[in-house]
């Protein structure tokens, strides 16, 4: 090869890494949420603080209807009442998600197992009408579905949709404190999110609040 081209090609290659940038690992923003599943913990947990203390909580106080009312308004028409009260999931038969608020004596107390509860009567005729979930395993997406600002097009996919609702079940179990004690016989207040399909079915709520009466 001559001198002439070897000159050339030399020119020809420095051209053409002069228009490259060269990224080290240094230059990588190590804050960035990673945009595949690997994300979906991080992306939640950021969803939560801007909406769950600002947003959930203000909205389930805001349109909690009382368990007594709540009885007599899907009672008369569960469909007219979720669409005054609730929110309704995507799936085919999805429930009502209503708000909810009351009060009620502990009947039943269901504490040695990961998915505790409490049963409670809330009308005063001495039987369980109402059960709480306290956790740490919270059954059903409640608080996910009976808000209005969780769109599941906002999600990488359903997964990471999932993964939001068991987010909001574990924030609401871990901040839950039993007093001392057997429960049985206390009264206890509560807020949170019931799932209804119809006017019949068993009233378990998941709560967001809830306040052991002394």
């Amino acid at each position: 090869m001559n001198r002439a081209l070897m000159l050339a090609l030399a020119a020809s290659a420095a051209l053409g890494l002069a228009g490259c940038k060269i990224v080290f690992d240094d230059d990588k923003d190590e804050t960035a949420i990673p945009a595949g599943p690997e994300g979906d913990d991080a992306r939640n947990e950021a969803r939560l603080e801007e909406t769950f203390e600002p947003q959930l909580l203000p909205y389930v106080r805001d349109k909690a209807v009382e368990v007594s009312d709540l009885r007599s308004q899907i009672a008369a028409d569960i469909e007219a009442a979720g669409t005054a009260h609730a929110q309704r999931g995507s799936d085919t038969g999805a429930a009502w998600n209503f708000p909810v608020s009351g009060s009620g004596v502990v009947m039943e107390a269901k504490l040695d197992t990961r998915a505790r509860t409490l049963g409670l009567d809330t009308d005063a005729d001495g039987t369980t009408d109402t059960t709480l979930q306290l956790g740490p395993v919270i059954k059903g997406t409640a608080l996910r579905d009976g808000v209005p600002f969780y769109n599941f097009d906002d999600f990488r996919d359903q997964i990471e949709y999932a993964k939001l609702s068991r987010a909001l079940n574990d924030r609401i179990s871990a901040a839950i404190t039993l007093p001392e004690g057997d429960p049985l016989g206390s009264t206890v207040s509560f807020l949170g999110i019931a799932p209804l399909r119809s006017a019949t079915e068993a009233l378990v709520v998941t709560p967001v609040e809830v306040t052991f009466q002394p």
